[in-house]
Parts: C-alpha cells; structure tokens; sequence
C-alpha cells in the first residue's frame, strides 16, 4: 500500500474552538494536495458557533469539526506543529524530536468581541481573525518545502 507523500499539519490552541478550528478548515480547504491537516486543544472548549458562522461565510463548513485534545489524537505523528494561541505556545505538549514546532500566534476572537454590543460586532472581530489565519495558510507551501 502507497504512504501518503503529504507533509501531515497540527494546529494547536488552548480549548481547540477557534483559531486552531479555523486554520484546519483553510488548510484543507486551500492546500488537502499537499498537506494532511488537523487541529486540537490543549483542553476541549468545543467548537466556536461564531467560528462556524465566519468559515461559511467564506465558504468553508467546519460544522461537523468538533473539538478534541492531543490526547484524543493517539500516536499519531506530525511533520509540523503550528501553535495558534501563545498558551498553546508555552504549554505545547511534547512532540517527537522530527516533529518541528513552530509559534505563530492569531488573536483570540472571543476576547476581543467580549466588549461587542451585538453578534454583528462580534463577527468583525472574528472575520480579522478567520482571514489573517487565510492569509498565513496560503505561506506555507513556501514556508514548508
């Protein structure tokens, strides 16, 4: 049986709602011919609704995603693990040595739409988010080759 050639990819955030939710679905959406994607927490917050909304809206549906730990993950092995979140960051789970971890951290949309007078405020926040996670998710074939 053929081994997949793909670079396998782990977004990791603190709860696995969000960010990390948001690059998985860009990673698949964008690049599934050259990566194998995933995403989970460092704990399970589940899965933002506000999150959902945003990738629909750029026609992406992350609905059936739901949030998991790198526990529920098993012995699965990475290429690359990218961190989302500074918490993730600084307490990311240990990883085999030929597993490269990399920080690359987005702002927390439900910290910044806590001040928010309605959903519709709120979503701007998260939309900032959604397409800056786009944007670095369309660098990685150069970043990783």
């Amino acid at each position: 049986m053929e081994t997949s050639s793909k670079s396998k990819i782990l977004f990791l955030c603190t709860g696995n709602s969000c960010r990390s939710q948001m690059a998985e679905g860009w990673c698949r959406h964008l690049l599934s011919d050259r990566f194998d994607c995933a995403s989970a927490g460092i704990e399970r917050h589940g899965l933002n609704p506000l999150a959902v909304k945003v990738m629909a809206e750029a026609g992406i549906d992350i609905s059936a995603h739901y949030s998991k730990t790198t526990a529920e993950l098993g012995d699965q092995e990475f290429d690359f693990v990218i961190t989302v979140c500074g918490h993730a960051d600084e307490n990311c789970p240990f990883f085999p040595a030929k597993t490269k971890v990399i920080h690359h951290g987005f702002d927390d949309p439900p910290k910044l739409a806590e001040g928010a007078g309605d959903e519709e405020e709120a979503l701007v926040h998260y939309r900032r988010v959604r397409d800056e996670i786009r944007a670095f998710i369309t660098l990685l074939p150069k970043q990783f080759r």
